[in-house]
């Protein structure tokens, strides 16, 4: 007797859910990561085995570099606006709206008060190159670092100070970044380190 055979029907999955939530979890991604800014400079940090992690938001970075700049950032555009009218009110100094704009756009630099203004009119590419950032100064005569530190507290109390240093920092920029910290009232600070294994027990 012969067997009978049963038509095979393909099964059919409705993927339209699944490319819902595929499309749902993009734009979710896509709104909400945050992207590294680019340093103005390449640090090479020193190694610790401490795993404290910084936050994410109202950050203010200190960078020290191997040959003794100094160079100052915040996040927030919002912060840098308020910061830069602190700055201009300070020193009687007049910034256009453009200047402002790009002010804002700018997470760290390194220039003396009195160059911010042409430091402002460069294009962002050469805003990156060291002879435009020969650091901001912190010697006892003309401490500017503490200005900008002063009033990027004031701009936003919350902020967290963040020391960045290359492992070559010469011993007294260091000090002399700690000494204006601590002139400022800012005993608490963190050094930013690269993580490396502890040690076995």
């Amino acid at each position: 007797m012969p067997k009978v055979k049963i038509p095979r029907k393909s099964t059919l999955i409705d993927m339209t859910a699944m490319c819902d939530v595929a499309f749902l979890l993009l734009t979710f991604f896509m709104l909400t990561t945050k992207f590294k800014t680019d340093d103005p400079v390449v640090v090479d940090l020193p190694t610790s085995i401490s795993d404290i992690k910084l936050p994410d938001s109202d950050i203010m970075t200190l960078t020290m570099t191997k040959d003794g700049r100094v160079i100052f950032g915040i996040d927030g555009k919002y912060n840098r606006e308020r910061l830069l009218d602190k700055i201009a009110e300070k020193y009687q100094m007049k910034f256009t709206d453009d200047e402002k704009a790009m002010f804002s756009l700018v997470s760290s630099f390194g220039v003396p008060i009195n160059r911010l203004k042409e430091y402002l009119t460069l294009e962002p590419g050469a805003m990156k190159d060291d002879k435009n950032n020969p650091g901001i100064p912190c010697d006892s005569t003309n401490n500017e670092l503490g200005v900008w530190i002063m009033n990027g507290r004031l701009a936003n109390p919350k902020f967290r100070i963040a020391i960045r240093g290359d492992g070559k920092v010469p011993a007294p920029l260091v000090k002399k970044v700690i000494a204006t910290l601590q002139d400022k009232n800012v005993n608490k600070f963190n050094l930013v380190t690269n993580i490396e294994a502890k040690p076995q027990q």
